[in-house]
Formats: C-alpha cells, structure tokens, sequence
C-alpha cells in the first residue's frame, strides 16, 4: 500500500492523465478540500522543452478565473516535480454523458451552449483563445454546471489581436481557416470550435464526419453538414451563421449573445472583478530555489493494492449513492470505466496481462497498475490504457480502467472487446447493480 503527502495535500488514486502528466486525486489536510492535482516531472519538461507551455498554461488559468472555468488553487514543486492543485470537478464531461445517454434536449443544449459562450466570451476578453474546445474538455460540476478545463493547446495574444498560425486541436473540431495554415484570428476560430459542440449536443453525433484526414477537410473547408429535422428553426439558423467557412463574415460572440435563440432563458452569471494575477509561484516552480520546495512523504507496503477510503468512493461515484461503482450498463462506458471482481488481486493482474498480451498489446505492471500500449487502429499513433486495482470491501476489489492516450471512440470499443475476454474474472450481481444497504 502506499500513502502519499506533498505539501498540505494527502495525494490519492490517480483519476485521469496523458502523455506528460498525470492527474491525481487529492485532499488538503488542512481545510479538506478535495481537489485535482496535476503531476509532471521535471526532467520530463525539460527534456521536451515544454517549460514556456507549461508556464503560459498556469498563467492562463490565473487570469481567465470565471465560474465556468476549472479553477486554479496553486502550483507547487519539489525536486523532481511540479504540481499543480486544481478545482475537483467529479460530473464526468459532455462527452461521456452524450454516449451514454445520447443527445440532449434544445433546452439542455442550450444551456450548456449559454454556460460555454459565456466562459469563452471572457478568455477572449483576456486575450486568451482556447483552441481544442470540444465535448471532452467540457467537464460538469456536481451542480451539473459547466466547467471549460484542459488550457495546454491556448494561445495569449497581446492587443491588437495577431494571427495565430500553429495547427492544433482535435480536427472535427477545427475552422476551416485552422486547417488552411495560413494564419487565423483565434476567437474566430473557437467560435467554430463551439457552434461544432453546439451541433453535437442537439443531435448526438458530428456535422463533419469521415474516416480519412482529406475527406473530412474537404467537407468542413466546404461547410458540408445537415440539419437534422428535429432542430428547431432557431437553432438551425445559429448554427448556420456559427458554421460559417468564412471568418470575415462568420458571427461573432456578441452576435450570439444578441442571438433570439440564445438568449432564450438565458441568465448571465455573475463573477468578480478582475484580479491581480501573482506569478511568483510561477516562476519559483521552475527555479532550484531550494526553501521554495514542498515537501514529500511517502510509504511504500507492497503487501497488496490501495484501500480506497470511504471519502474517495464517495467522490467517486458523485454522491452517497455508492451503487454506480458497481454500475455494468452496457452503454456506459467512458474514457475512465470500472469492473468489479472477487477474485484475489494478484489473480486479477495476471488475467488482465495474459487478455492483452493475447491482444498484442505491451504490458507493463507495478504495485497492482498496470499498463497497456499498442498502435492505434489507424496506426497513426500510440494507444495506452491504465489499469488499477482497489480493494473495496475485504475480498472484494475495484479496477479501474481509464484511456492513457490514443482516440476516444476507440477506447470505447477497446474496453467493450477487453472486458468480454475478462468475463471470468468480471463479478455481475445476480440481481442487477449491487444495491448499498442501509
């Protein structure tokens, strides 16, 4: 088992992560506050030459404060790592809640679209444009407001705006002038990216679509998508204006917000003034400033996997209904999924190695995590997963099973095809999901 403190934090189980960081889950001790942290290693952002990135990333965060932005506590280092303490938002993202349940009513739509543009509308107030919004990077907070999060791809201009010319973000989500490489103006291009989401959350599914690179540029250089008939007319005539190829002509935050449709019910939150951003901290996490260090302890007891305390089950399944940790709908299955066994943990990590070593991937195991890697199915790129497993309940065990790197809809379908092969291992109540007592 191993318990972890950096600084005031009492660090946990890790809960998401890509390429470079991973995100863990956290408790500051002294007000116990659960936050996310994120955690990179030095050596890694040095070697990657990531340290301007990761510097404009923190400072973004601290001047876009906003209620339905992911908020920033502070950034920490040690020797080794920086760590940086975010908001803990625990409702899943758009993404997820569109394929497990489909697409969202016009009103629902429309509120998140009003939550968004609103978030947006005050990064481009601030000179920032986000540049990869799409459904995954939309979290829900327990409220089930929205929360724009995930500032690695943003750019920071000065005022007067200039082009932007670096090609990034996800390409079904991309502007036509985006993909053109020949410079675009950020704000319109997110613009873009939020009448795409907009189109997704009324319908279920993209308004540019293709399994090869050039077809689907050819059809979003040419705005080439239908309306399904159940969108209202309103609706139909936002999305037209938004999913402009022309950025000259293309509408504009302002022209939304003034926009019959949008404005339906529509209540522009409130928050405070501007504040004055420090960046000290900023600057130290990079600096071998040695009393600037916080602090790590930790105890390694390879005597068997984490326990996970009853406060992180709790988190984990948003509320005190702890009957979604054991929840095996068959369409529920998200970036980041869960299996429950009654097999020993050690049984369980040998089934999980022998199903993926059948399946060609590279296994790689640690202290009850292991890791998954092979080539996407498009051979275009890495694909990771990360297993982790809990103990829940004496002889009874979580694993945790999240997408490390590689596309989403494939993991989708990796987890399906993977947890069919475990089935042996895989406990199923006789009576459906298991049910808490009181």
């Amino acid at each position: 088992m191993v318990t972890k403190r950096v600084g005031k934090y009492e660090v946990g189980r890790t809960i998401g992560g890509g390429n470079f960081a991973k995100v863990k889950f956290a408790q500051n001790t002294e007000t116990r506050e659960s936050v996310a942290m994120k955690v990179m290693s030095k050596s890694t952002i040095l070697e990657h030459k990531m340290v301007d990135q990761i510097k404009r990333e923190i400072y973004i965060m601290k001047i876009v404060r906003h209620p339905y932005i992911v908020g920033l506590h502070e950034v920490l280092a040690s020797r080794t790592k920086i760590y940086i303490v975010l908001e803990l938002v625990n409702g899943g993202d758009l993404f997820d809640k569109i394929v497990y349940q489909g697409r969202f009513s016009e009103n629902k739509s429309r509120l998140y679209f009003q939550q968004l543009i609103d978030a947006v509308a005050h990064c481009h107030s601030k000179g920032v444009y986000h540049r990869d919004l799409k459904p995954e990077n939309l979290l829900l907070d327990s409220h089930g407001n929205l929360k724009v999060s995930d500032f690695g791809l943003s750019a920071l201009l000065p005022q007067p705006v200039e082009l932007l010319h670096t090609t990034c973000g996800t390409p079904n989500y991309l502007a036509p002038e985006v993909l053109s490489r020949r410079g675009y103006d950020g704000a319109a291009a997110d613009v873009w990216s939020c009448g795409v989401i907009l189109y997704v959350l009324m319908a279920g599914y993209l308004p540019f679509y293709e399994t090869n690179l050039p077809d689907l540029y050819k059809k979003i250089n040419a705005a080439e998508f239908l309306c399904p008939v159940w969108f209202s007319a309103g609706a139909k005539s936002l999305i037209h204006k938004i999913l402009d190829p022309n950025p000259e002509t293309r509408i504009r935050i302002e022209g939304i917000k003034n926009d019959l449709w949008f404005r339906k019910h529509y209540v522009a939150v409130e928050h405070g003034g501007d504040e004055e951003v420090n960046l000290d901290n900023v600057h130290t996490v990079f600096d071998d400033i040695e009393e600037q260090h916080v602090t790590e302890q930790s105890e390694n007891n390879d005597s068997g996997p984490l326990i996970m305390n009853a406060f992180e089950m709790i988190t984990l399944s948003q509320g005190l209904n702890l009957s979604a940790l054991f929840d095996r709908r068959q369409g529920y299955v998200k970036r980041q999924t869960r299996f429950i066994s009654r097999q020993p943990a050690k049984a369980i990590i040998s089934a999980v190695e022998a199903v993926a070593e059948s399946m060609g991937l590279k296994v790689h195991t640690r202290n009850y995590k292991t890791r998954l890697e092979g080539m996407s199915v498009n051979k275009m790129g890495q694909f990771a997963v990360v297993l982790e497993v809990f103990e829940v309940a004496p002889f009874l065990f979580m694993v945790d099973v999240r997408k490390a790197t590689g596309d989403t809809n494939e993991y989708h379908k990796f987890y399906k095809n993977f947890c069919a092969k475990l089935e042996h291992i895989i406990w199923k109540p006789k009576d459906g999901p298991a049910k808490s007592s009181a």
